[in-house]
């Protein structure tokens, strides 16, 4: 059985039943719940909802542009990846409407916004830039070298000591990446939504050797999550930090084993209710396999795979609030 869609759904059904109506800064409206969790045993297979068809691609893509510390959207852009465009253009309309500010001849549409990104370097080096988000916290959190008032800057690449933690002391309870610098918050385009994320490992059982020989410990991955888009942001994020567990587990040569999110701030947008209610209705299929994942460069967020047995019920749309 399907475990993930069916807790997937019934936390759809959790939020249509028991949530409550709360504004938000998109002016959409919400339906929202306090607390939840959502648990996958990645031996049950890739964590891809089938409920809905998913753009694991796009998915796959946002991951590498964090493991990159990329926070520019040409990248994204230039792959197919569409995701933070809106968030972008929010920030580009904000600052060439902002008063004393010289204005272009013209303010962009979207469409010419996200073109000029696509062919324009130095337009897309000027406005493509998110500030520094989840790719700059995760690979180049900054910090003073010392208190005086010019003091240098050094960067902390987590996920370079995360790697080389896990190798040389994997009981450490110290396994952890966070995004969240208040330092640096108001200079994002977006304080981050999965602010932390922790990394845990245990010698593996007598029957996990047998089916992975020579894999003598297994690693886990819990993220935390303060703010969750539920139909359309968090089977994102459960199928990317699916993606990030598996990836570590082969980097440091370990089997993945526990997928763990905990929920803080669980809503569904007012504009995507009628569509969670379709989804709900809907029965899983089994869940698909990853069968390849090759050529894996974390530090240069680069990794080829394949996932296999892929089926799904077709895609829902619905729109997205930024």
């Amino acid at each position: 059985m399907n475990k993930l869609d069916k807790d997937y759904q019934a936390l759809l059904k959790d939020i249509l039943k028991n949530g409550v109506e709360k504004s938000d800064r998109t002016g959409t409206g919400t339906i929202s719940v306090f607390g939840r969790q959502i648990r996958h045993d990645m031996a049950e297979g890739f964590p891809l909802l089938t409920t809905k068809r998913m753009a694991v691609n796009t998915c796959m893509t946002e991951l590498k542009w964090f493991l990159k510390g990329d926070t520019n959207i040409k990248y994204l852009v230039d792959n197919g990846c569409n995701i933070w465009n809106g968030d972008a253009y929010k920030d580009y309309l904000y600052r060439e409407t902002t008063p004393g500010v010289p204005p272009h001849d013209h303010v962009l549409s979207y469409d010419q916004f996200i073109e000029k990104i696509k062919t324009d370097d130095t337009f897309a080096r000027q406005h493509g830039d998110l500030g520094p988000i989840y790719g700059h916290q995760w690979r180049h959190w900054t910090v003073k070298e010392d208190d005086s008032y010019d003091g240098e800057y050094v960067w902390v690449d987590q996920i370079k000591n995360l790697i080389n933690d896990i190798k040389t002391n994997p009981d450490s309870r110290r396994l952890m990446v966070s995004a969240w610098n208040v330092g640096d918050q108001p200079e994002m385009a977006l304080p981050p939504c999965h602010y932390v994320f922790q990394i845990y490992t245990r010698p593996s059982t007598r029957e996990e050797k047998i089916v992975n020989p020579g894999k003598y410990r297994v690693v886990s991955l819990m993220w935390n999550q303060r703010s969750v888009d539920t139909f359309l942001g968090l089977p994102f994020n459960i199928a990317s930090y699916g993606m990030l567990l598996e990836l570590i587990a082969k980097e440091c040569d370990m089997i993945p084993g526990e997928l763990i999110g905990n929920l803080g701030d669980v809503h569904l947008y007012s504009n995507h209710i009628k569509q969670a209610k379709e989804q709900i209705k809907r029965d899983p299929y089994q869940l698909p396999a990853l069968t390849k994942l090759d050529n894996v460069d974390i530090l240069n967020g680069e990794f080829d795979f394949t996932i296999e047995y892929y089926e799904s019920w077709p895609k829902i749309e619905a729109p997205l609030s930024s």
